[in-house]
């Protein structure tokens, strides 16, 4: 006679295997997580970076010799109210500064964007070029 052997899983490899699973499940879920977090915080660079092309923009459409006097002065220094009033939807307290870099013909600008991420970890970004009257 035959021995017939037993078919299936005993309740140790069983455990074993729901541990493992549990194991990698949640390190993918931690992964998935981490990777909302970074597309967000890439998501927010890259609409800092699109209001201070913005505020390039205008700044490039003004006169040129009125341009220096009007950084100075902090005409395109924008608060998150002047960012809303200029049609874009402003970070987490987000503010915009504009300074001057070179003084001249060329003249050199520079826009730094600050703003909050999730974290409350201040973040910035800024653009840099130089105008010139030709």
């Amino acid at each position: 006679m035959k021995k017939r052997s037993k078919r299936g899983f005993t309740l140790t490899e069983l455990l074993l295997a729901a541990v493992i699973l549990a194991f990698v499940l949640s390190g993918l879920l931690l992964l998935f997580i981490h990777c909302l977090f970074l597309n967000e915080s890439n998501r927010n660079l890259s609409i800092a970076i699109m209001h201070a092309q913005f505020v390039m923009e205008e700044i490039r459409d003004a006169t040129f010799w009125g341009i220096e006097p009007s950084i100075t002065t902090g005409t395109w220094d924008w608060s998150q109210a002047d960012i809303t009033s200029g049609g874009l939807i402003p970070l987490s307290n987000e503010t915009i500064d504009t300074s001057v870099t070179q003084s001249g013909n060329p003249l050199g600008i520079s826009v730094m964007v600050n703003w909050m991420d999730r974290n409350a970890r201040q973040r910035s970004a800024s653009l840099q070029t130089s105008l010139t009257d030709y």
